[in-house]
């Protein structure tokens, strides 16, 4: 009986607490502020998703006294190193000084900066940012907010709001063009906030290449890195304590010394199911990138998706990283054949050269094979399959020899 009381008085309260502010003053703010949310996380790493739940909460969708008379979204008190101006509010005690700021974007710039540089906050920055879950639990038990539903409002909100979507297209897991909008009501100005076409909005950054943290920090509960190319494979392993030769298992990296390009370096092995449903397959993508990119291993992804090694999806394909597809996606090969085949004039693919309809339309260029390059190294620094190249200069095998010429098709 008393566990049955407890349980009403929580969605009594929980309720009380969501109907302070109405399902339009949410959906106005969400499509207000989720660009700078999308921004800022690119900037500091703190999911957007959990940006905008605490800026719907502590604000109440943007009608509260505190975030009128300040600009003040998260609710951040003045504290002793701060020196700008300050408003005074009720809060847990009367005439609390809190933060005020010039605009919207200050305010978020600041909470980001508060919680970055702030060593009590320091292990959320260790956390996958897709977990929302254990963000809003990591706030609380940092010490951010004095409510002890604290966490369990910021996951309703993300939620019934569907913010996780902001975080997606933050870390460039889905494009901005795919996001579901919440509301059409977007022309409503927010109470207390400026006009949406004077307001410094940061410009959209490119989510392709996705940004991510400096350091250390976790994808799909898997610890890792983003080194920049150059970087020194052997110097990577002694700064992270790891031997060269598991770090080079963990991101299936074969006899390299320095890294080709830019790209995330995994220190423990990744997981057999990605953190989210599917990946949709962008334009010269390989399985390879998705499986760094999602934390999911190669031998994983080939299973789920009834995929040979070797074998590359098309772009827009859907790629399922949690349960069983219910069908191969089409192939890379097998896409450019049907584009070329629908021409007016039909190409002719003669039986046994079917994989000439395969070369991708751009400019071809001459690579000459270095000391220690295998065909998989190369195969990775052009972003093309392994097989694809055998069968642009008819290579009877994997073996290369420094000097040996290779045609790549870039894409």
């Amino acid at each position: 009986m008393k566990l049955k009381l407890t349980i009403f008085l929580i969605a009594i309260l929980s309720g009380k607490i969501l109907s302070a502010q109405t399902e339009t003053d949410v959906t106005v703010y969400v499509n207000t502020y989720k660009d700078i949310a999308i921004s800022e996380m690119q900037r500091s790493g703190i999911p957007a998703s959990i940006i905008l739940a605490q800026g719907i909460h502590e604000t109440q969708a943007g009608t509260s006294d505190l975030v009128k008379k300040s600009n003040n979204h998260f609710g951040i008190k003045c504290k002793d190193t701060w020196t700008g101006s300050v408003v005074y509010h009720d809060d847990d005690r009367r005439g609390e000084c809190f933060r005020s700021y010039s605009s919207p974007l200050d305010s978020y710039k600041d909470h980001s900066d508060f919680l970055r540089n702030s060593p009590r906050y320091g292990f959320l920055f260790q956390i996958d940012p897709t977990d929302y879950e254990s963000w809003a639990y990591g706030l609380k038990k940092a010490g951010y907010a004095t409510n002890p539903k604290y966490p369990q409002i910021l996951i309703q909100l993300i939620r019934d709001y569907n913010l996780q979507q902001y975080t997606l297209i933050a870390m460039g897991k889905i494009k901005p063009s795919d996001e579901v909008m919440v509301s059409h009501e977007t022309d409503k100005a927010i109470p207390g906030a400026p006009d949406q076409q004077k307001m410094a909005v940061p410009e959209k950054k490119a989510v392709n290449p996705p940004q991510y943290p400096t350091g250390e920090f976790t994808i799909n509960n898997t610890r890792v890195v983003f080194a920049k190319s150059g970087s020194s494979l052997l110097a990577l392993s002694d700064q992270y304590d790891i031997s060269l030769s598991r770090m080079m298992d963990f991101n299936d990296l074969k006899d390299e010394d320095v890294l080709i390009k830019d790209q995330l370096i995994f220190l423990q092995r990744k997981r057999k199911k990605g953190a989210t449903e599917f990946h949709i397959v962008q334009p010269g993508e390989t399985l390879y990138d998705i499986c760094q990119a999602e934390a999911i291993r190669y031998e994983s992804l080939l299973a789920l998706n009834f995929l040979s090694n070797g074998e590359e999806p098309a772009a827009g394909e859907k790629i399922y990283l949690q349960s069983q597809a219910p069908a191969k996606p089409a192939l890379y090969d097998e896409r450019n054949r049907q584009t070329a085949g629908s021409d007016q004039n039909p190409v002719n693919i003669d039986t046994k050269d079917k994989n000439a309809a395969a070369i991708p339309s751009a400019n071809a260029v001459t690579h000459i094979v270095q000391n220690k390059e295998t065909l998989y190294s190369i195969s990775k620094k052009y972003g093309v399959d392994m097989e694809q190249i055998q069968k642009w200069n008819k290579l009877d095998s994997l073996n290369l020899k420094k000097g040996q010429e290779l045609i790549i098709y870039k894409n």
